[in-house]
């Protein structure tokens, strides 16, 4: 009788380990597919949400203050290019006299 009992014991107790090994193996299964649907819906259109998402947090300038950077810019391109010209054009003519001073000699 006492054999009897252990060996139901020893089964009660196979059947809670198995049903654990189960429902562990059924708890990574369920991870496993959770990352893959994540994967999945993190594609395009996860994307294209958080663009919605960040052009919304946007702070666009008006129309004055694009004006006013863009005439600063330009101005900006003009006396650079002024002073890079004039510079080249120095230059130049320095060379041209250095160059008639070596021919003269």
């Amino acid at each position: 009788m006492a054999k009897e009992k252990k060996d139901a014991l020893t089964e009660v107790s196979d059947e809670k380990e198995t049903k654990k090994a189960k429902k562990e193996k059924a708890e990574k299964s369920d991870k496993k597919d959770k990352k893959k649907d994540e994967k999945k819906s993190g594609g395009i259109g996860k994307w294209f949400a958080d663009l919605k998402r960040e052009f919304k947090m946007v702070t666009w300038p008006t129309k004055e203050t694009v004006m006013i950077n863009s005439g600063i810019v330009l101005g900006t391109i003009v006396i650079s290019s002024l002073f890079v010209g004039l510079l080249d054009t120095g230059l130049l003519e320095l060379m041209k006299f250095l160059l008639s001073l070596g021919q003269n000699s």
